[in-house]
């Protein structure tokens, strides 16, 4: 009698664990989309809890893309991990502007055409691994799904 009720406590204790683990996700779920309700934002914030600190990474596709959600699910992890490696190792910008000019003779008329073509080159080193898919949904007019994925960082210590 006494291994049975040991075994009975064993298990409800490991029960209530679980639920209080998936309480916790459940309530940054919900935090995390009402921030994004509030005020729609892509990228990487830090957001602290009462003991831990979580780097979050937000991102939106556009459902019309990606008729595969296999595809889908996979270009957003990748986009997720590049958003995340750029946060935490930086990256190194260079950007070129080229002014072309050039004249067109229309009989009596000279025109000069201005035309400026802008080369934007982003270059970043580094690995993000332990992302994990911490909740998907459509947007407001279901036109762009979001993606949010997470990691814990560190605990904090009080």
């Amino acid at each position: 009698m006494k291994k049975i009720l040991i075994i009975l406590n064993l298990l409800l204790s490991i029960s209530a664990y679980g639920q209080s683990f998936n309480e916790d996700k459940t309530s940054m779920v919900n935090f995390i989309k009402r921030m994004y309700k509030a005020a729609p934002f892509e990228g990487v914030k830090i957001i602290d809890d009462y003991d831990h600190q979580y780097l979050v990474s937000v991102l939106s596709l556009d459902k019309t893309k990606y008729t595969n959600p296999s595809i889908m699910n996979r270009v957003a992890q990748v986009k997720a991990q590049s958003q995340a490696s750029t946060y935490l190792n930086g990256s190194n910008i260079n950007m070129d502007l080229v002014v072309k000019t050039t004249e067109q003779k229309a009989g009596d008329k000279t025109n000069t055409v201005v035309e400026s073509i802008e080369s934007i080159k982003e270059n970043a080193a580094g690995f993000s691994q332990g992302l994990e898919l911490l909740t998907n949904f459509d947007d407001e007019q279901s036109k762009r799904k979001v993606f949010i994925f997470y990691r814990e960082i560190q605990k904090t210590t009080k």
